[in-house]
């Protein structure tokens, strides 16, 4: 079992940065491959980014390639999003998740990035952009 509390989120105008942590229980961190998450009121839960277990791979929505990064530090159990040249369209709740294994393996894609292929969530935090 593993439990997900994310931090981080707030108000900023756009074109500002935010840095998102996700903080996990569990002393096999290491071995999941950790997703963010979007999700605006009446909408589906849109795929962010994910890096899996080494971070030696990482993988963007083309919404934000290029603005946003992944990383993840597995001696203090955590994964970050960082949010640079912020959108009044990246306004959300942000949802970490966490899938034991990598891409390509128990049923995953490489791209692993539906939410049905995560087993275990956050809570969300919120990040509104201003304009």
């Amino acid at each position: 079992q593993v439990q997900l509390v994310e931090s981080g989120g707030g108000l900023v105008e756009a074109g500002g940065s935010l840095r998102l942590s996700c903080a996990a229980s569990g002393r096999t961190f290491s071995m999941y491959t950790m997703g963010w998450f979007r999700q605006t009121p009446g909408k589906e839960r849109d795929f962010v980014a994910r890096i899996i277990w080494s971070g030696g791979s990482t993988y963007y929505a083309d919404s934000v390639k290029g603005r946003f990064t992944i990383s993840r530090d597995n001696a203090k159990n955590t994964v970050y999003l960082q949010m640079n040249s912020l959108k009044p369209e990246d306004t959300a709740v942000y949802y970490c998740a966490a899938k034991k294994g990598g891409p390509g393996q128990r049923g995953s894609s490489w791209y692993m990035s539906m939410p049905g292929e995560y087993d275990y969530w956050g809570q969300g935090t919120q990040v509104t952009v201003s304009s």
